[in-house]
């Protein structure tokens, strides 16, 4: 069934600029959500991003600057918008926790669960970490009631405030989580919700008192209290397509019930302990499709992350190698779901072996040819002439779209982008076996030579089409190269290029980088 799809990275903690580790997230977010445009129609997928900026992390980091905390997050919210945009993160919707019709929203659903009884008030005393904005149980914390987390110490803060019933909903919760077997993948993180849900839940704080913490969405029902950030950011995922939608409790009903959100294993217990009872709280009885959870990135053999001060600027990496190069690294070297390495010189090595030389003379090589021996225009369609070479090109190009789409259903990033190589090896080889360059020094060999870069070419095509995803600026200059109009892109291999097409000459994709001399 072509039903919408809803897509969402976690909403970016707006207190410095992104890095390579948030990028990762936006990142293979934007590859699934080109694939499900690519199979569904871009009018059945909505993918959503933004920033979160309330609560007291984001004050406390403005106000050690002498500013204000929202001039501070206006700034920061653009840094984090035109950086995915210079990544080619193409989102539907860019949602800031600042926006009105998202603090509208956030007052429904709090004036909503309150009226249903699942809001109540009372005095409380607990540990507080600023940095995760929540607090802990002693338990929870490490030796000197260090924060698990950040490894700093949280503060003792007794007030009176405002707590959701969470542990009504459970039972429900787990059989939802039983009954689902991949609602949470992969599957060690299933098994970790599993475990956190396996006692009762302590009901969760959502307020905090205006008299110690005024920066945020105020309480409906109380004027004297602000909503908690991660209530707050929560209804991101849905405020503003809900609300365009015009009938909110359809949206929940409809659409809702098929989101994927993408978020890092460091946020699972609020994803996967707090947000499904908000959602059952307000009202709306179904649940999201998936949470995808990812692993950490390291750099140097530590957690890269904004509060170790362990990051790299994502943008500079697209300046430094290229559109793609960045994304392509990502996907391909990080298992989903698994903490990945990350260095310079890692990407220096998958670029230069996989990029420009795998991809890169390939499409030099064939586009050359065609132009040295055909005139740069096809006199042959594909087809296979030869069983055995022709054959076996046409088989490694045979579903590759149909092959590399499961995959990224299943998450598995990486092993679409082998599937893809595959076939990029297989059309290597085919050059290499069928030798059209030494075949054009006969005369009488020029038909075959014409039909070996036909395929070649189709090949390449097909290639392209599934790397778009993955690759999308080096998948359109790639169609720019063979003239391939949007509609003969997603062709199965043989029923694309045809007798008479022309094709340019080749350019430079991804030259050859020189490792620095030690």
């Amino acid at each position: 069934m072509n039903h919408p799809i809803h897509i969402t990275t976690a909403i970016f903690y707006c207190n410095a600029a992104p890095h390579v580790g948030s990028a990762y997230e936006a990142l293979m977010a934007d590859c699934f959500a080109r694939h499900q445009r690519r199979r569904r129609g871009r009018d059945r997928v909505s993918f959503l991003s933004g920033t979160d900026e309330h609560g007291d992390k984001i004050r406390r980091a403005a106000l050690n600057q002498g500013r204000d905390p929202k001039a501070f997050t206006d700034e920061l919210s653009e840094v984090f918008h035109q950086a995915f945009v210079g990544l080619n993160i193409d989102f539907d919707y860019w949602v800031r926790t600042t926006d009105p019709l998202h603090e509208q929203f956030v007052q429904r659903m709090l004036e909503r669960t309150y009226q249903r009884g699942d809001i109540y008030f009372r005095d409380y005393e607990g540990l507080y970490c600023v940095d995760c904005e929540r607090f802990y149980t002693e338990k929870e914390l490490l030796p000197d009631n260090l924060c698990p987390t950040h490894n700093r110490p949280v503060e003792l803060i007794s007030e009176g405030n405002y707590f959701l019933r969470i542990d009504k909903y459970r039972e429900r919760l787990l059989d939802h989580i039983r009954a689902h077997p991949d609602f949470i993948r992969p599957e060690r993180y299933r098994n970790e919700a599993l475990n956190m849900l396996a006692e009762p839940l302590a009901d969760l704080c959502i307020s905090r008192p205006k008299a110690r913490m005024d920066w945020g969405i105020e309480v409906p029902f109380d004027h004297r209290y602000v909503t908690y950030v991660w209530y707050d950011a929560f209804w991101t995922y849905v405020s503003r397509p809900a609300t365009a939608s015009g009938d909110i409790d359809r949206y929940m009903r409809e659409v809702f019930p098929h989101t994927e959100h993408f978020i890092g294993k460091d946020i699972l217990k609020t994803h996967a302990v707090y947000w499904p009872p908000m959602i059952f709280a307000a009202g709306f009885d179904q649940l999201f499709s998936h949470l995808n959870v990812h692993g950490w990135l390291n750099f140097g053999g530590a957690r890269m992350s904004k509060s170790s001060g362990n990051v790299r600027d994502p943008v500079s990496y697209e300046k430094a190698y290229g559109p793609d190069v960045l994304r392509y690294f990502l996907a391909r070297e990080v298992v989903y779901g698994l903490d990945g390495d990350f260095s310079d010189e890692r990407i220096i090595e998958r670029y230069n072996a996989d990029l420009a030389n795998d991809l890169g003379n390939f499409t030099s090589r064939v586009l050359t040819m065609a132009q040295r021996y055909l005139g740069g225009e096809l006199t042959r369609a594909p087809d296979i002439a030869d069983p055995d070479t022709d054959g076996r090109l046409a088989a490694s190009c045979a579903d590759l779209n149909d092959r590399v789409g499961a995959l990224v259903d299943g998450l598995a990033m990486n092993r679409a982008l082998e599937a893809i190589w595959q076939a990029l090896d297989a059309a290597n080889k085919y050059i290499a076996a069928t030798a059209p360059f030494s075949l054009a020094r006969d005369p009488a060999q020029l038909p075959r030579v014409a039909q070996i870069l036909s395929n070649a070419l189709e090949a390449l095509r097909v290639i392209a089409d599934s790397l778009e995803p993955f690759m999308p600026v080096t998948a359109g200059r790639i169609f720019d190269l063979l003239e391939v109009p949007a509609a003969m892109a997603p062709q199965p291999y043989g029923h694309g290029l045809r007798a008479g097409h022309r094709v340019k000459p080749p350019v430079s994709l991804f030259p050859r980088i020189e490792k620095p001399r030690v």
